[in-house]
């Protein structure tokens, strides 16, 4: 038993590494940039990038380059191959007539190995504005769903996990009752053992199906913490056990039912967000007062919607948020993760239904409606939550709300970020 629990938070960890860590470096390194500090441009503005092939730090003489340059995730506009005799070249690479990203992706051939490179300038992103629809009656079918859910008892089981406490933390598997009887939330929590009120923190996941570890780290500075999984399954099984779901029922969750908003995956989701919330707010040791909320991707996602559905929560914290205008490839646009109308999928999810369904799901619709202060990261560069998304859903919230910007990072975060959010909500939790 021991040893499947080691092997679990093994997995555990080696998830949230793949997830948001730092790409490891090559000896062949393409570096492609903007030419102006910022990437941000105006409309009709040109924008030049540079493209840089060095091998340990040095440039790469007359190394072979194709690049291509256009919309993020939309069929490239320029394909180009040229030398770049001295290891770098500067390309034009066009301009906006109106808000949006441009994207020069690069790749170099070195001793038969290929390496890529890219970079994202920005048109005047904060006047993005979403494509998704807002339907009418948004606030009536949540407040329908949440009245739903408070009439199903809360139902908490606590199983104390010995071999993950500390010194000062307490750390248990938790299960809850979610928005139907035997339909529950999976997650660990961690409350600190000193009599006393704490201020909460929800942790709410990316994709995937995984097990969780918790997150003690922050428990242990006096504040309640709960992990939650979404998919209604204990989340300390067997790494094997996540794997043959997430290759096999779980393959594919995100476009579950999404012909029907009352039976889409996500409506189940969103609630045991919503739960994992009614279960921190009723725990003896919460303050009264103080819940934040965090995530990145899938989990930025679902910090937002928490906000917007839950106005117990008081701060949320970010990172590059999918399910965000998800309708912006029937614009002629990047839309946001799982890339429901790209042109892999438009043929099967451009229906009536799914397109209303959507509507009642994506994150620029819970943006509009959150009250609480947020702290929000992420980069130009990121291939899987395209920045016009991210940016679609940030320009209508109407909270107080600041974005830093990692220009170069694609779908991971550096050390120092995830330093800077942990501190924005330690510090917002406890007052400072």
């Amino acid at each position: 038993m021991k040893n499947r629990l080691l092997l679990s938070q093994l997995f555990f960890w080696i998830t949230i590494l793949a997830l948001h860590a730092q790409p490891a470096r090559r000896p062949v390194e393409v570096i492609v940039t903007a030419d102006r500090d910022d990437w941000t441009y105006k409309p009709g503005e040109k924008v030049q990038f540079i493209i840089s092939v060095l091998r340990n730090g040095n440039p790469v003489k007359n190394a072979q380059v194709r690049y291509e340059i256009g919309l993020e995730k939309l069929d490239p506009t320029i394909k180009e191959t040229k030398t770049a005799a001295n290891g770098t070249l500067t390309v034009d690479g066009g301009t906006l007539k109106t808000p949006g990203f441009l994207r020069c992706i690069a790749w170099a051939t070195v001793d038969g190995v290929e390496f890529r490179g890219l970079a994202t300038a920005g048109f005047d992103p904060s006047k993005i504005q979403p494509t998704v629809a807002n339907p009418e009656d948004f606030d009536t079918f949540w407040d329908n769903a949440k009245k739903e859910l408070a009439a199903v008892p809360m139902d908490a089981k606590m199983t104390l996990l010995p071999d993950r406490c500390t010194e000062k933390t307490n750390v248990y598997h938790l299960s809850l009752q979610n928005n139907r009887p035997g339909v529950r939330v999976y997650g660990i929590l961690s409350v600190p053992k000193k009599e006393g009120k704490y201020p909460a923190l929800l942790r709410v996941p990316g994709a995937g199906v995984r097990a969780y570890y918790g997150d003690v780290v922050t428990a242990d500075k006096e504040i309640i913490t709960l992990e939650i999984g979404i998919h209604g399954i204990p989340v300390i099984m067997d790494p094997s056990v996540y794997l043959d779901m997430g290759q096999g029922v779980l393959n594919g969750y995100p476009a579950y039912n999404l012909d029907d908003k009352d039976k889409f995956y996500y409506k189940r989701v969103y609630l045991g967000c919503v739960r994992a919330n009614d279960f921190l707010t009723s725990l003896p040791q919460y303050d009264g007062k103080n819940l934040a909320v965090t995530g990145g991707s899938q989990g930025g996602a679902l910090s937002i919607i928490t906000a917007g559905l839950d106005p117990r929560v008081k701060w949320l914290g970010a990172f590059y948020p999918a399910l965000s205008d998800v309708t912006g490839y029937l614009h002629g646009r990047a839309g946001g993760w799982p890339h429901y109308f790209d042109k892999n999928g438009v043929k099967t999810n451009n229906t009536k239904e799914k397109l209303n369904t959507v509507s009642y799901y994506d994150v620029v619709n819970f943006a509009r409606r959150v009250k609480a202060p947020g702290l929000y990261m992420w980069g130009f560069n990121d291939e899987t939550c395209p920045p016009t998304s991210m940016y679609a859903a940030y320009n209508v919230t109407t909270a107080p709300k600041e974005l830093k910007l990692y220009l170069d990072t694609g779908h991971w975060t550096y050390s120092d970020e995830r330093d800077a959010m942990n501190n924005w909500l330690v510090d917002k939790l406890k007052g400072k």
